[in-house]
């Protein structure tokens, strides 16, 4: 229960949202029903972590609640022991739960659980909770209607183009991958869920040698996994897939380039990610990049390191980074199709 803890400095109304927001996402999303068990483990050193306990008791009135820091490890290895396949786990983590070796979300979904996963919590206090919490909203019309119509655009276009304003344009001069969905339907998916928010669909070129051109980056993951947005937007110049040149860098962008020239010899361009979560945007931010990955606009990866594409080039024993990098973005082509202008999807 929750009575006598303070659930936080936020509005009253902010449980009362995520409460809805979380409700869609178990229904709609995780389409989670009264056949199924439901197991919310969690913690509640965060107010962020507090407020979602409370709006998932209120959307999960009949599930086990455990508070993993009242446990001992091996009580919630054999709390997940009992559920059967398309039970729901709900993971609410102000940082990551430890239990030894145990990979949590690869060994539920190994047991054919679905799983929605909340991470990293603590890096995201005060008014970024907000931003959160409203980036857990479900709205099936916008996220499998526009998501699949983007799955299609990109799978049929014979290249695509990234205009970042300022003459910065960024030329995939190739056929992208197939593209990879993270909309909130897991029709035809061996796994259901995944870590929350969502909201992307991403691919790369099909030869990553076709990338040409300039980028401004206006956001990028630095070594701690934050957010790190420079005065300015830094002009990220790419020939043949690799990042030559930095114009109007600051230190911390040249260091992470250093690090991945260090251990890669080159800074490959990887990732082409399509953000659809309008909770987040270039002017409403989170400092946890995995959350802010969703961001509605373009992102794109720096390093080798891509698990669900693999290229003949990268031995994935050497491919040791994925750095996400935020692109200022004006406008974005699949061939001749604009699908994104004025801050917005339009596929």
């Amino acid at each position: 229960m929750t009575e006598g803890i303070n659930l936080s400095s936020l509005p009253p109304d902010a449980v009362e949202t995520a409460a809805r927001n979380v409700a869609d996402t178990v229904n709609l999303a995780m389409e989670h029903g009264p056949a199924h068990h439901a197991l919310v483990v969690y913690d509640r050193r965060t107010e962020l972590s507090r407020i979602l306990e409370t709006a998932y008791r209120r959307a999960l009135p009949d599930a086990r609640f455990i508070d993993f820091d009242t446990v001992a490890p091996d009580d919630v290895l054999a709390a997940f022991a009992q559920l059967a396949a398309r039970d729901l786990v709900v993971l609410v983590q102000s940082t990551s739960f430890r239990l030894e070796a145990y990979r949590l979300r690869i060994e539920l979904f190994k047991r054919g659980l679905k799983v929605i996963e909340h991470i990293h919590l603590s890096r995201m206090p005060g008014e970024q909770g907000l931003h959160y919490i409203a980036s857990l909203a479900y709205d099936p019309a916008y996220y499998r209607g526009v998501g699949r119509k983007l799955q299609q655009r990109i799978n049929a276009a014979p290249y695509a183009v990234v205009d970042s304003g300022n003459g910065a344009i960024l030329r995939f001069d190739s056929p992208l991958e197939g593209a990879k969905v993270n909309i909130g339907d897991y029709t035809g998916m061996n796994n259901i869920g995944g870590q929350f928010p969502i909201g992307e669909v991403f691919t790369e070129a099909q030869d990553l040698e076709a990338v040409n051109g300039a980028v401004r980056v206006f956001v990028f993951g630095d070594t701690h996994f934050l957010v790190n947005k420079p005065e300015q937007p830094i002009t990220m110049i790419v020939e043949k897939g690799r990042v030559t040149g930095a114009i109007d860098s600051t230190p911390e962008f040249d260091n992470m380039l250093a690090i991945i020239r260090e251990h890669e010899g080159e800074v490959w361009l990887r990732e082409l990610g399509f953000g659809m979560n309008r909770a987040f945007s270039r002017d409403c931010m989170v400092n946890d990049i995995g959350t802010y990955e969703r961001m509605c606009g373009i992102h794109l990866s720096l390093g080798a390191k891509h698990g669900q594409y693999q290229k003949p080039q990268f031995k994935r024993k050497d491919a040791r980074y994925h750095v996400d990098v935020f692109a200022v973005t004006e406008a974005v082509y699949l061939g001749e199709q604009a699908v994104y202008q004025n801050g917005a999807w339009q596929p």
